[in-house]
């Protein structure tokens, strides 16, 4: 995807650096890259929504972490990213097995320009079973 400006780099880049520390369960980098309002909304192929704020899901990498899980899967298909002023939207493709079945998952990510860097502020994440 071919990105416009310098800040459509600096949100592809934040994008970039949030799928390598959460795939690693990077929790303290996490903490930078989430913004303290932070707002998650997970909908899943039964349409069953579930939701988290900042602490709620850093708390779910800190287990897999804990946990000893093995770092997930980083593949990441860029569809959009829309930066105006200091707010950013991107959307993106990944695959991986955050809820533990390997997952393609559509997210809708709102970003904001705040304290020098760029932090996630909203994703939306619907969750299918990979391939279907």
């Amino acid at each position: 995807m071919p990105l416009d400006t310098p800040r459509d780099a600096q949100v592809r880049q934040t994008i970039d650096d949030l799928i390598q520390t959460a795939t690693t369960y990077d929790v303290a980098a996490l903490d930078r890259i989430y913004h303290d309002s932070l707002h998650v909304m997970m909908i899943d192929q039964t349409h069953t929504l579930n939701t988290a704020d900042k602490d709620a899901f850093k708390a779910l990498f800190t287990s897999k972490r804990d946990a000893g899980d093995p770092p997930m899967n980083t593949w990441a298909k860029f569809h959009n990213i829309k930066v105006d002023g200091d707010t950013a939207h991107v959307l993106l493709s990944r695959k991986n097995d955050l809820s533990g079945v390997n997952m393609d998952l559509t997210l809708s990510i709102d970003l904001i320009f705040e304290d020098d860097r760029w932090q996630v502020t909203r994703e939306v994440i619907f969750l299918r079973p990979e391939g279907v």
